[in-house]
């Protein structure tokens, strides 16, 4: 971890007023340009490449093979297509709200020769097309910003646990709320994309939401609900089952080999966002190197 971010990480631990919630100007994607942007970001080599084997590598430790696992707002697919590959015998129904995001993600999936995936437009606020105890399992990563208000989050929360099966499992990751204007900006700057994607990836930080409305919004899946916030700021929140499954050798080389494509700067970022996790009480299910 750099020096500029531990100092912005500090001065978030130190600063004591919150800041108000700003919710994002577009809240569903449709526009070509911050698609195409947001999937440049997520492809192999792209500067979210890192984190979406990371989340895929958590991920997997909460699924088994056979189950039905709903991903909630899967956007490009970029990192439903890290997990689909680790889990080549689960089954993914991809959902997203835009349909020129869907138009992008059945390219991707296409293009890798992914297979095990469905996609369907719908609303993550109303799972219109999934029954009640449907899923084994369901995620949601860097997705949840995108909700207007904390009652639509509450609402989404209340179908996720509908659509479950009783002993089901899930995954949730977004964004935590900063304090300061400028570390927002800072993390939104440090990545170095595009104007469109900096610009979208600030909106994204400015909408998160707290961990505290976070944690009411997920109560109703139950009490073995797991929470891990990145130490000193919550730059990041997973909220997972408590559920956990070893690594098999198969799923532990497939694993191995996507790291072993990351660039020597991504390896970095990779090792860097797990030991971030790590010291807040919350490791890897295996080591990639």
């Amino acid at each position: 971890m750099s020096v500029a971010v531990m100092m912005h990480l500090l001065r978030e631990r130190l600063y004591w007023r919150k800041r108000t919630r700003v919710p994002e100007p577009n809240l569903v994607m449709q526009s070509e340009t911050q698609t195409e942007s947001f999937a440049r970001a997520g492809q192999e080599g792209g500067a979210l490449a890192f984190l979406y084997l990371y989340h895929a590598v958590q991920i997997t430790s909460v699924l088994q093979p056979g189950d039905r696992v709903l991903d909630l707002a899967c956007g490009p697919a970029n990192q439903l297509l890290q997990i689909a590959r680790l889990n080549p015998q689960v089954h993914f129904v991809g959902l997203d709200a835009s349909s020129t995001m869907l138009q992008c993600a059945q390219n991707t999936l296409a293009q890798a020769h992914i297979h095990n995936v469905e996609l369907v437009q719908g609303d993550m606020t109303r799972l219109v097309r999934q029954e009640d105890a449907s899923m084994d399992g369901v995620i949601c990563t860097m997705s949840l910003h995108h909700l207007p208000d904390h009652a639509a989050l509450c609402t989404t929360l209340r179908e996720v646990r509908r659509v479950l099966k009783p002993q089901g499992r899930f995954y949730l990751t977004d964004f935590g709320r900063l304090k300061l204007l400028r570390t927002q900006r800072f993390f939104a700057d440090d990545l170095r994309q595009s104007t469109q994607f900096t610009e979208d990836y600030f909106n994204s930080l400015r909408a998160a939401f707290s961990v505290e409305e976070l944690s009411a919004a997920v109560a109703p899946l139950g009490s073995d609900v797991q929470r891990h916030v990145t130490v000193l700021a919550p730059f990041l929140v997973v909220f997972k089952s408590a559920f956990q499954r070893p690594m098999d050798p198969p799923t532990l080389q497939r694993a191995k080999e996507a790291f072993a494509k990351l660039s020597a700067t991504h390896q970095d970022n990779f090792r860097s966002m797990a030991s971030w996790f790590r010291v807040s009480g919350y490791a890897l299910p295996c080591e990639l190197d």
